[in-house]
């Protein structure tokens, strides 16, 4: 990874949710008893990260537009487990990883090798995150079909309040 400066951006790939989504997802959030302190992520910044990339020169954008132009995945993800994660960071995960879902991720990740970027060597675990600091227990809720039209590269922006802004959308 490179060094953050006011020539780099901070960017990731992932899933975006549509409005409809983005309203189940909501009212999911709404269902959680967070606690006091439970910093709970604004309904417009839910996604599910397929790969985060860092700190890299604004010029590789072009680039990397290229290079993740990519057939997306069309399928339906079920978000239908509820789990809280170590650091209480509060998920939402699939029980199952549907088979174009992961056929895409693995074509990301050789699209982005091929670039030369050194990628996260953890196992991947496909979830959204709804809120960190969050230490209560998970409700269950039902499950949220997510109907998978696309990939998308985004900025995340760095400031008072961290936003994401989407560079580019992949169908």
């Amino acid at each position: 990874m490179e060094r953050a400066t006011a020539d780099n951006v901070r960017l990731f790939v992932a899933l975006w949710p549509d409005a409809h989504v983005r309203a189940a997802l909501q009212a999911a959030s709404a269902q959680w008893r967070w606690q006091p302190g439970a910093a709970i992520i604004p309904t417009e910044r839910l996604h599910l990260t397929l790969h985060f990339l860092g700190d890299l020169p604004r010029e590789r954008i072009p680039q990397l537009t290229r290079a993740l132009a990519l057939p997306s995945a069309r399928c339906e993800l079920t978000l239908d487990r509820t789990a809280l994660w170590r650091g209480g960071i509060a998920v939402l995960e699939p029980s199952v990883v549907p088979a174009p879902l992961a056929e895409l991720r693995r074509a990301l990740d050789a699209a982005l090798r091929a670039l030369g970027l050194t990628l996260e060597t953890r196992r991947w675990r496909p979830h959204l995150t709804l809120a960190r600091r969050a230490h209560v227990k998970p409700p269950r809720l039902a499950p949220i079909v997510w109907p998978l039209r696309g990939h998308v590269l985004a900025e995340s922006q760095l400031r008072a309040r961290t936003s994401y802004e989407v560079v580019a959308r992949f169908d």
